[in-house]
């Protein structure tokens, strides 16, 4: 799959190689996801990648990273080749039933941190309602550094609840959440001191000149906001004050040029 990758080349000569072809496939941080994915092929860590960068690979561990790398020719992203994701202070799991949470949401948690920190709620034991929890992400992030606070995580899929619930046990956190199958919040009941959401948001038209990255790997479930991309937002819309406790508040994520409709 990548001319020059066999064995007798040096780990720093494979990250080379497969950045190269990386950067042919038009993938962004070539380098970056070369890098990733030597330390998944080879179960190391950043920093033992460096130390071990002369080290001569032998045949199988060239086996296993052509196999990676071709599934990031075709555009795979590397967390799900991984099969994880940091996100916050946390790894999460993920699989095609969930998008993969992205840096940007983090923005999400830090703005609902700041209104419960302004508050002086944070050691209360506050109500959480996590719209479309998908892996779990949002929900999960609050919980961890809300040491008193509770939550529910809504989702249409059961597959995404599946994948949020583990993500609890593995982060320690299943104890103070559950997690629900339903359309936006149809069965959930308040009232929640902070409901958040990353929802849909992308128009219907638009989905097909996503990344390929996105397009081809994320559930459409998981785009698909209606023909302007604000079907989930009128939904919640609809539902979040009654579900609000007095002073709760709402934080979502809006897609670029969304913030005036």
């Amino acid at each position: 799959v990548i001319a020059g990758l066999k064995a007798g080349v040096s780990v720093a000569e494979a990250t080379r190689l497969m950045a190269q072809s990386f950067c042919l496939a038009g993938v962004e941080d070539a380098k970056v996801d070369a890098r990733a994915l030597l330390c998944h092929a080879l179960h190391l860590d950043r920093a033992r990648l460096v130390a071990d960068s002369e080290r001569i690979l032998e045949a199988r561990e060239i086996a296993a990273i052509s196999a990676l790398a071709a599934r990031r020719l075709k555009r795979e992203p590397v967390s799900r080749i991984r099969g994880s994701k940091e996100f916050w202070t946390l790894t999460l799991s993920v699989t095609p039933a969930v998008l993969t949470p992205r840096p940007e949401t983090e923005t999400v948690v830090e703005a609902a941190l700041d209104a419960v920190n302004r508050n002086g709620l944070k050691m209360e034991k506050l109500h959480i309602l996590d719209i479309g929890t998908g892996s779990g992400a949002l929900l999960l992030a609050l919980l961890s550094e809300l040491p008193n606070a509770v939550g529910t995580g809504t989702d249409v899929s059961a597959e995404a609840i599946a994948v949020a619930r583990g993500n609890a046990e593995r982060n320690g956190l299943a104890a103070r959440c559950t997690f629900v199958e339903c359309d936006i919040a149809q069965d959930v009941e308040g009232p929640f001191d902070l409901i958040v959401s990353n929802p849909p948001y992308i128009p219907r038209g638009e989905i097909a000149s996503l990344a390929p990255e996105v397009r081809d790997y994320a559930p459409t479930v998981a785009l698909d906001g209606g023909h302007d991309g604000l079907d989930a937002y009128r939904a919640i819309a609809g539902v979040a004050h009654g579900l609000l406790a007095p002073g709760g508040r709402l934080v979502v994520e809006l897609g670029a040029g969304q913030e005036p409709a």
